[in-house]
Order: structure tokens, then C-alpha cells, then sequence
């Protein structure tokens, strides 16, 4: 027992040894690295973290979030620049159900235009987005549940099926990583992504994106949930009408394929610098457009007007640096009229022949 002890406390030492060895090479390694100041402030916040009083739970989810992020940053590196589309929907939906079929087909032709497809790596919705989109344009992001949730054989025992701790971290991934999101019938859970994506949107603390709510030729699942949005919330002045321009309801492949492209046929993305939303164009405007802009838009500018510019200082080293911008004194409230401006700008490029969708971001 006395060396069982023994050896178990050297382990321990060991352990604590080389951590500390690790932990002084990484900070004389922060002033050389990119991101260093970023990685000295995280080490900052552990610390003051450790002289705090806290629970052992407060420690495991700190801990459980780490690791549930590291996982997500690790995987999703590679696809850094490769557009992907969210696909939502009910785990219980069988194959024989037309919802079913019709996600096939929508992850497939996305497949084929050069998206790959998230879904969360369960049954019926989920597995049809990976079936549709093949496994190596798929990505699964799975959670472990006490029922329904165990990945689907598309995803199973791939690279990039990731499996996450906390429904949060995984919601992270899904809006931090999507590019659209699509979303099928389904139960409390898909009713809760489609809410906090719009929240997320509407707000303004996830990028624009267009969000498509797909139901079968001549189903009601979401003009139910519309007129919910528009009699229930919009009549009582709890949202603003223009909310409603932050989704798209559908029961055409076709119809939702369009309302994506004709987001990004102009729209590259988006950033703020130095109080001005800037948004990256992928062609310039033509030829009296930004006036059209201007005089539609004015309203959203809390000063000055929009205007075409270059890439700012910020964003010299950046890659999107080459592309043509728009700069403007956004309200950052009128996210709706913000999307109406993107789709505006999509109808602008139909005339200048802007590049399609999908490129790499």
C-alpha cells in the first residue's frame, strides 16, 4: 500500500511538473504569437478565477465548456473557409415522411453547389441533411441524450462528428459555423433553435444570414408558427414588423435554394471597425447603386450616408482585404432592415453579374 501511495503521489508531482514546465514555455511564447494578447487575458481570467471562491460544479462546467470548445475549434479549423448550411429538424420524422424526402433532396443539391451541411448527428431530420449532403460533406454535431440522440450511421465514426458536453457549446458551433440555416418540422427542440437563432440575429450577436423554414408542398407546420409571430408577437408591438424579414417560409426545394443564393450573391460578410459596419461585397456596385442604397436605406444610419471604400487599416492583413465594401453609421437596432438592404443588394447584382454562390469565405 506504501508504494501503491508512493507511486501515486509521484504520478501526481509528475504531473503538476510538467504542467507548470507547459505553462512557463506558453507565456515566454505570448508576445511572438498572433493571438497572444487574447491568450494572456484568458490565462488572466483563470487566475483570478483560482483566488476566487467557487463550487467543485461551478470547476466542472468551466472545465466541460474548455474541452467541448476545444473539440469544436480543433474540428472545424480545416472547413474554415468552406461555406455550410444548418439543417434542423425533428429526430422522430421517419424516411417514409415526406419532410423526410424533401431534406434529402435540399442537403444534396446544397451538396452539389459546394456547402457542406451541419446537422446534429441524430435520427430522422438530422440523418436525412447527412444522407442527402453524403458523408464527406457532413458535419454532425452530436449530443448525448438519455434517449433519441445517438449519432446516425452517416456520421458515425467520422472525423468530423463532434460530440458536445452542454447544449450551449453546441449551439455555439451551429451559429458561429453556419452560413444558412435551414429549418424542417419538428418538436421543442428545432422550435428552440429556430427562436434562439432569430434572437441571436435579431439582436445582433450572430452575423447575418438567411434563415429558410421548409415545410412540405402545401403544409401548414410553418404558416402555423407565422401566424404565431404575426398575431400573437407583432400585433401586441412585442417584435418589430421588419422582423419577420429575418426568415423565409417555404414549401419549394427550389424557393429555398433561391432565397439563399440571392443572399450572397453580393454579400460576402460582415464586421464592424472603428463604429462603422462594414460589409464585404463580392463585386463592386453598378453604376448609380449606391444612390439606390442611399435612398432606400437611409433610415438604418444613425449618420452620414453608406459609401463604397476600401479595406480599412483594421483589415489590411485581412483575407477578404481585396473585395470591394460598403461602409455606414449602422443603428444596429433595424436587423430586419439590415437583411432587407443584403437582399436588395442581391437584386443590385443580378444586373452587375456579381459572382454565385457559394465561394470560399
Amino acid at each position: 500500500m506504501e508504494n501503491q501511495s508512493f507511486s501515486g503521489s509521484s504520478a501526481g508531482d509528475f504531473q503538476q511538473e510538467r504542467l507548470r514546465a507547459d505553462l512557463l514555455q506558453t507565456l515566454d511564447r505570448l508576445p511572438d504569437l498572433e493571438n497572444g494578447a487574447l491568450m494572456a487575458q484568458i490565462m488572466d481570467t483563470l487566475v483570478r478565477m483560482a483566488n476566487q471562491e467557487a463550487e467543485r460544479l461551478d470547476w466542472k462546467i468551466l472545465s466541460y465548456s474548455l474541452l467541448d470548445m476545444e473539440e469544436g475549434f480543433k474540428s472545424f479549423y480545416p472547413y474554415r473557409h468552406t461555406r455550410k448550411i444548418t439543417v434542423f429538424g425533428s429526430a422522430r420524422t421517419p424516411s417514409s415522411q415526406p419532410e423526410y424526402q424533401m431534406a434529402v433532396e435540399f442537403a444534396r443539391r446544397v451538396g452539389k453547389q459546394g456547402f457542406m451541411v451541419m446537422t446534429g448527428a441524430g435520427g430522422g431530420i438530422m440523418q436525412a441533411g447527412n444522407e442527402g449532403a453524403g458523408r464527406d460533406r457532413s458535419f454532425g454535431l452530436n449530443i448525448q441524450l438519455p434517449f433519441e440522440q445517438g449519432a446516425n450511421p452517416v456520421m458515425s465514426g467520422d472525423d468530423k462528428l463532434v460530440d458536445f458536453k452542454y447544449f450551449f457549446t453546441r449551439k455555439l458551433f451551429f451559429l458561429k459555423e453556419s452560413d444558412a440555416i435551414a429549418l424542417f418540422p419538428g418538436g421543442f427542440g428545432t422550435q428552440d433553435e429556430a427562436f434562439e437563432s432569430l434572437t441571436l440575429i435579431q439582436t445582433g450577436k450572430a452575423s447575418p444570414l438567411p434563415l429558410v423554414l421548409i415545410d412540405k408542398p402545401g403544409g401548414d407546420y410553418w404558416k402555423s408558427w407565422d401566424y404565431y409571430i404575426r398575431n400573437r408577437l407583432l400585433d401586441q408591438g412585442l417584435i418589430s414588423p421588419d422582423d419577420t424579414s429575418l426568415y423565409h417560409l417555404t414549401d419549394s426545394i427550389d424557393d429555398a435554394l433561391e432565397s439563399i443564393e440571392s443572399f450572397y450573391r453580393m454579400y460576402h460578410s460582415s464586421r464592424y471597425v472603428d463604429g462603422q459596419l462594414v460589409i464585404r461585397l463580392k463585386a463592386e456596385l453598378c453604376p448609380g447603386g449606391i444612390d439606390q442604397l442611399n435612398e432606400a436605406f437611409g433610415d438604418i444610419l444613425t449618420k452620414g450616408q453608406i459609401r463604397e471604400v476600401s479595406a480599412f487599416e483594421a483589415e489590411r492583413d485581412d483575407e477578404t482585404a481585396s473585395l470591394p465594401r460598403l461602409a455606414l453609421h449602422f443603428n444596429q437596432r433595424s436587423l430586419g432592415r439590415l437583411h432587407q438592404m443584403i437582399r436588395f443588394l442581391g437584386k443590385l447584382g443580378v444586373a452587375c453579374e456579381a459572382i454565385q454562390h457559394p465561394e470560399k469565405k
